[in-house]
């Protein structure tokens, strides 16, 4: 079995349609008027051409109201996703999720972090967990300053419980990345790492984005898709970790032609510490070892490639030595 780090999860975007299924039909036993779809009708299981046009709205409109009480987050939701990444080979994953509120339930953001948080700790407490699971807190686009603060501030509260990063996402099309800065080195100065969603769509890879988010120093940043040499070669000298997103990018239609013509090609020629991630495996329905067959398929990959490839992302990983030393000892006794 393949043994990955896995270092660009959205949590609920991981959460597959079966589970979706399972939390609907006990919330249907427990409200017989619910009137929200069955899962397995409302993303059918074969559906996996979401764009930016239809990707958000699938949240907002549909898989927010499903999950909106603690037993969704934390009996089924979290628990399970966890549970699909081990069972996939993956033995590290830093899982990232924007704090909700949900108002309709006396749910406060910081009673959301810290459910997830307990139940990661839980599952790290366990020996016979064979995965290490830690937390990235999300500031989306949407944010106003004074939420993207409040994430921060969380994200300082809980980091010595396993928070271990701070994350800027959602809608690439919205918003002024420009407004988070002081946010950003907040955390930067608190220790805490940063991930950044980078130029997904060419809206959001404006010479003037750009500039700003490489200017917040980033340790990670994900996709990289429409990015001019320049920048290219700015990623590469800072020696800034890379997320890429194979079925996501080609199912969304966020990169153009096939996967062969997936800038991974690029990317995995240079020097950087490159990642191999799922995004949103529940939505586009390709766990992290089907990411590691598509590259082995289409870039020519053997097994020796393939270890090489899954050990790349272990110096860019957001907790420090202890983590790396488990995962270079994992991949010395590992054949590939």
């Amino acid at each position: 079995m393949l043994m990955s780090s896995k270092l660009h999860a959205h949590l609920t975007g991981s959460i597959s349609r079966q589970c979706l299924h399972d939390i609907w039909a006990a919330r249907q036993k427990q409200d017989p008027d619910l009137t929200l779809q069955d899962p397995l009708e409302a993303i059918p299981p074969d559906k996996v051409d979401y764009d930016v046009q239809t990707f958000f709205p699938l949240f907002s409109s549909y898989i927010y109201h499903l999950c909106d009480d603690l037993a969704s987050i934390d009996s089924y939701s979290t628990r399970s996703v966890l549970a699909d990444f081990q069972a996939d080979g993956v033995v590290y994953i830093e899982l990232r999720t924007t704090p909700r509120a949900i108002p309709a339930r006396n749910i406060g953001k910081k009673h959301y972090v810290e459910t997830i948080v307990n139940i990661i700790r839980k599952h790290n407490a366990d020996k016979t967990n064979s995965m290490r699971a830690f937390l990235i807190l999300s500031i989306d686009r949407r944010n106003t300053v004074a939420e993207a603060h409040a994430v921060v501030d969380l994200a300082i509260k809980y980091q010595s419980a396993g928070v271990v990063g701070v994350d800027l996402c959602g809608d690439p099309a919205k918003g002024n990345v420009g407004i988070y800065a002081q946010a950003f080195a907040r955390a930067k100065a608190a220790g805490l790492k940063i991930t950044l969603h980078f130029a997904e769509i060419a809206e959001s890879g404006t010479d003037e984005e750009l500039e700003t988010l490489l200017s917040w120093n980033p340790d990670r940043i994900g996709h990289v898709i429409h990015v001019k040499d320049e920048f290219r070669k700015r990623i590469e000298e800072e020696n800034i970790g890379v997320e890429l997103c194979l079925s996501c990018n080609v199912h969304a239609k966020l990169t153009t032609g096939t996967y062969a013509d997936h800038h991974f090609g690029y990317w995995s020629k240079t020097g950087v510490h490159l990642s191999l991630c799922t995004d949103d495996v529940g939505v586009f329905c390709s766990p992290l070892s089907e990411e590691y067959n598509l590259a082995a398929t289409h870039f020519n990959l053997d097994r020796s490639a393939l270890k090489e490839l899954a050990q790349r992302p272990i110096d860019s990983i957001f907790t420090g030595s202890r983590e790396r030393r488990r995962l270079r000892n994992i991949y010395e006794q590992w054949d590939g």
